[in-house]
């Protein structure tokens, strides 16, 4: 019971920090809320912007096998990195991102067994931009 309570005000928090981050988009304040996702990202979950960003697929695997992140802190992080992936604006950075993503979603998936609508679509679209 402590570790869900833990869990839960875990999600919560990132919850927040993602509206906040939002926020800040929306608002123009788009430097301060880079430097809020960097933060949090580094702060919350232990990746840094270059682990994220790289090309490698096997070091961020590795990562998150490592982390043994709960599944509700994956979920977490994969509606944390969602909406820094713009599949309309081809680009390195959302290539990466894009895999990173997918295999998010995929861990879920297969480790965990966590199915839900809402990643299925996510998921869909980040194949489709990997395809394309």
């Amino acid at each position: 019971m402590y570790r869900k309570d833990l869990i839960t005000a875990e999600i919560q928090k990132l919850a927040q920090v993602l509206a906040r981050i939002m926020g800040l988009k929306l608002e123009g304040k788009l430097e301060a809320a880079e430097d809020l996702f960097r933060e949090s990202l580094l702060k919350d979950f232990g990746i840094t912007e270059d682990q994220l960003f790289l090309k490698q697929n096997d070091d961020f695997e590795a990562l998150l096998t490592d982390f043994a992140f709960p599944a509700e802190k994956l979920e977490m992080l994969s509606q944390f990195l969602y909406p820094e992936f713009d599949p309309s604006q081809p680009s390195d950075k959302n290539e990466a991102l894009a895999e990173k993503l997918n295999l998010i979603y995929q861990t879920l998936e297969v480790k965990h067994r966590i199915v839900s609508m809402t990643n299925l679509d996510r998921q869909k679209k980040v194949q489709q931009y990997l395809n394309s």
